[in-house]
């Protein structure tokens, strides 16, 4: 009884951390449409929460908080929720829309912490206005598949480590201000013109831009 006791005890302080993880990010952000309004901080486990899935053991898997019109910061807390597989905070709409339509503001930088997430399969934080450089840490997301962080403000050389990123399957880095060579080898491979297009500043093979 004991045992199963100090069980429950943990599963309620990952529940409260990863409440309070959440709540931090509304705090950050401009909701204007309201649609964080179940986001409610006294309650312990935020899988009671709109647009927060969680898993069997009641930890946060996916954060969807497409069409949301939020503008604003991403938190290092969010690197508290260790079992997250899918972060969208992005407009989603048609491709055959304009894109004057994607009208999230989340600004800042991609924060270092990010790279603790090592479940994450999908991080999605394009058609924003964040700024600096990615973290070199992004590579120890050794999950993921999908990486878009195109038409952002983002800046600095392309880091090695995302080369080393096992199972990236899609990369969209373009129309931001990167510069510097384009990484070449491992995961990079796969990936051609298109994943960097819009970056005036890089060169290499990737982009068939030569390196002065």
């Amino acid at each position: 009884m004991k045992l199963l006791g100090l069980f429950l005890l943990f599963d309620l302080v990952l529940a409260s951390l990863e409440g309070d993880s959440l709540n931090a990010f509304k705090q950050a952000v401009s909701d204007p449409t309201g649609m964080l309004e179940t986001w409610d901080p006294t309650l312990i486990n935020p899988c009671t929460w709109l647009y927060v899935t969680c898993n069997q053991d009641d930890l946060v898997t996916r954060v969807d908080l497409a069409r949301g019109d939020l503008s604003g910061k991403l938190v290092p807390e969010l690197a508290n929720l260790k079992n997250l597989e899918h972060f969208l905070p992005f407009l989603w709409i048609d491709w055959s829309m304009s894109r004057e339509l994607f009208n999230n503001s989340l600004t800042g930088s991609i924060p270092p912490e990010f790279g603790n997430l090592k479940s994450l399969v999908s991080l999605d934080l394009q058609y924003n206005h964040l700024s600096g450089s990615i973290p070199k840490s992004i590579g120890n997301m050794r999950s993921l598949v999908f990486l878009r962080l195109n038409d952002n403000q983002l800046s600095g050389q392309i880091p090695q480590e995302l080369t080393t990123l096992p199972n990236l399957k899609v990369l969209d880095l373009s129309h931001n201000s990167f510069t510097g060579t384009v990484p070449r080898g491992g995961s990079f491979q796969k990936f051609g013109q298109k994943s960097f297009e819009g970056n005036p500043g890089l060169c290499g093979h990737a982009v068939k831009r030569p390196c002065t």
